[in-house]
């Protein structure tokens, strides 16, 4: 088992590339704290886990939430060994003049400020036990956006940038950072994406971007996840790691 005995928290874990995640990392003997807003969907994702898995509601951009995430985690896990900050929303695709203060402010919210309050609750609590890996889900909107996403793809660059400056000013504390960036994928956001509805035609049109021909799945995801936070992994931090088929080449 490649996390035997690790200790991990996954936001955003209630579905989606968060869940395939958490299963994953159980998989693979590590024990999880399943965190998401969605309360009875954080409980139904451990509960499908099972031994080694505990939810948490949460919402990810709370300074009290976040701590008591990690204050609950360490009191019936362990040391915090792993952060995966997966959590994250979008607005649908649609003109720039279109995406109103409240949402722009909910994006940056969510997407990027719940980073920084993650980062200081769990950065000295690895430190502290000797290391540790944080992984961002950020996204290849940060490397190659799509029109239309426009404040979507701000927040996800910031994510992508972040992770490699916080890869440098942590690394004398024993954290490698790295961020994982998926291509569009088969997940409850897909329609807000594409900013048309789910039909295998308009499938077709993003999916003719991808020079493997197909979207991303949870499980590419969670593959991408694992190997990143893995022994494995032990010399890789700063990396932006797509994981999308081909899109950003």
């Amino acid at each position: 088992m490649r996390l035997k005995n690790k200790v991990a928290i996954v936001t955003g874990a209630g579905g989606g590339f968060g869940e395939g995640i958490a299963q994953r990392y159980v998989a693979e003997g590590a024990k999880v704290a399943v965190v998401d807003i969605r309360g009875q969907e954080a409980e139904r994702v451990a509960r499908a886990i099972g031994h080694g898995a505990i939810a948490i509601g949460a919402d990810v951009g709370s300074p009290a939430d976040v701590e008591r995430v990690v204050r609950e985690t360490a009191e019936k896990l362990g040391p915090i060994d792993i952060l995966v900050n997966n959590a994250g929303v979008t607005h649908r695709n649609r003109p720039i003049m279109e995406v109103d203060e409240a949402e722009f402010d909910r994006l940056f919210r969510i997407n990027v400020k719940s980073i920084f309050l993650f980062v200081r609750a769990v950065a000295p609590h690895m430190r502290d036990n000797g290391g540790g890996v944080i992984l961002n889900v950020g996204s290849t909107a940060g490397i190659r956006p799509r029109p239309g996403l426009t404040w979507y793809n701000a927040t996800k660059g910031a994510v992508n940038l972040v992770s490699k400056s916080l890869a440098v000013e942590l690394a004398p504390w024993k954290i490698r950072v790295n961020v994982i960036c998926p291509v569009i994928g088969e997940t409850g956001l897909l329609e807000a994406f594409m900013g048309v509805p789910d039909t295998a035609e308009n499938r077709t049109k993003f999916i003719g971007t991808i020079p493997l021909g197909r979207m991303s799945k949870p499980e590419d995801i969670a593959n991408a996840a694992l190997y990143l936070a893995s022994d494995e992994a032990n010399f890789i931090t700063g990396v932006e790691f797509p994981v999308d088929g081909g899109r950003t080449i």
